[in-house]
């Protein structure tokens, strides 16, 4: 990929910032963080102006409905919607993120045309129904069941941190439809309407009073086979596509913003004095720096990686691993900044920072643990074999 824009690239990224600088004024204030109801407004509401514009999926095939853009032409994409200041893509996120990349990779014609324009334009929301109470990031513990009845499944059971229950459509899920089977095989892909009866939504509280996962249970909930995605029994593989995205290039556009809060808090350094009198704390802000510069080309790579063979590779966990544990860094570094101003969460300047570091604790569990992270790079990257085998 060359680092460089070419004309045409040139031309893509100045059409977005014209196109940008016209419709953000005009955007109302963000909602309560607290009102996830009135988060999905918003959220959808901007991925439509997205999607009417021709900005939706801009990097998806254009052949599932995306814009059919340059892995370059989408890394422009998160540079200049960041850089403006456009709304993250919330609500939306597992949607746009990583079901609606695993459907066109992975679905049928009908199973593309009926779900992936309701996530592109912003009509339709998803959640993600993968991990269980025992069975955390050790997804294929999972207990969930799903028994065939004619073409339906019966699924019971329930499942945790399932992220935007509570404002979703459609729900990515997990289950075992052959209990008898080694446990990475006898899985199944499901999509479940969340408005199906036998389903129930519990909202759970983060350390930030928010809302965005929930636990689900599931009390014999009718799906339709139709609504499986790749074969029964193959859910193992599938999920391994689903997770690609989730770990290779999901958190993309986070890279940048955590860029700009670098800059951002060096700034309140400056302001604070903390900068003059703390060199170590200036090697901290220059080595991470340094770290998301790498990270960066590591985006760089993995979405080439995906445009090329349509899933990232194995190095989406390297870049997962770095990624939340450097995200981790530089809200720790804000404490160090803010000193006992970040010890509360109150309106006034460390306000952001210190919701942003609570949030990011849940980084090196979310989407696998750091430590699942690490064992995948020792044995499908670097080639090592695995614990207890010479």
């Amino acid at each position: 990929m060359d680092l460089q824009d070419t004309p045409a690239e040139a031309a893509f990224r100045r059409g977005l910032r014209d196109w940008l600088g016209k419709v953000l004024p005009d955007l109302p204030p963000p909602p309560d963080p607290l009102d996830w109801p009135a988060r999905r407004a918003y959220d959808t509401a901007w991925q439509r102006r997205l999607y009417d514009a021709g900005y939706a999926g801009v990097h998806w095939p254009r052949e599932v409905g995306g814009q059919g853009a340059t892995p370059a032409e989408y890394l422009i994409f998160l540079e200049e919607t960041e850089r403006a200041g456009a709304p993250y893509v919330g609500a939306n996120f597992v949607g746009l993120l990583h079901a609606g990349p695993t459907i066109a990779a992975e679905g049928t014609a009908e199973q593309r045309r009926r779900w992936l324009p309701g996530i592109l334009s912003g009509a339709e929301v998803w959640c993600q129904g993968f991990s269980e109470p025992g069975a955390g990031s050790d997804l294929a513990a999972l207990r969930t069941r799903a028994v065939r009845d004619g073409d339906d499944y019966v699924v019971s059971g329930s499942k945790l941190w399932t992220s935007h229950a509570e404002v979703a459509d459609w729900c990515e899920l997990l289950v075992r439809t052959d209990p008898a089977a080694p446990r990475h095989r006898g899985i199944s892909w499901l999509v479940l309407p969340m408005d199906a009866p036998g389903v129930t939504v519990r909202p759970l509280r983060t350390l930030m009073g928010t809302a965005e996962f929930a636990e689900l249970f599931l009390d014999e909930v009718r799906v339709p086979v139709a609504n499986r995605v790749g074969a029964e029994n193959d859910g193992w593989r599938v999920t391994m596509v689903t997770l690609s995205f989730e770990r290779g290039t999901a958190f993309a556009g986070e890279v940048v913003a955590c860029r700009r809060a670098l800059v951002e808090l060096a700034g309140l350094a400056r302001r604070n004095g903390v900068w003059e009198a703390d060199p170590g704390l200036r090697r901290s802000l220059g080595l991470l720096a340094a770290r998301f510069g790498a990270l960066w080309r590591l985006v760089q790579w993995n979405v080439s990686e995906a445009q090329g063979g349509g899933v990232p590779g194995p190095g989406a966990s390297v870049f997962k691993l770095c990624f939340s544990e450097a995200r981790q860094e530089l809200y720790d570094l804000a404490a160090a900044v803010l000193g006992s101003g970040a010890l509360v969460l109150a309106d006034g300047e460390g306000d952001d920072w210190t919701a942003q570091r609570l949030q990011g604790l849940s980084y090196t569990i979310a989407a696998g643990t750091s430590q699942i992270q690490r064992n995948i790079v020792a044995q499908r990257v670097l080639g090592l074999p695995k614990p207890g085998r010479a």
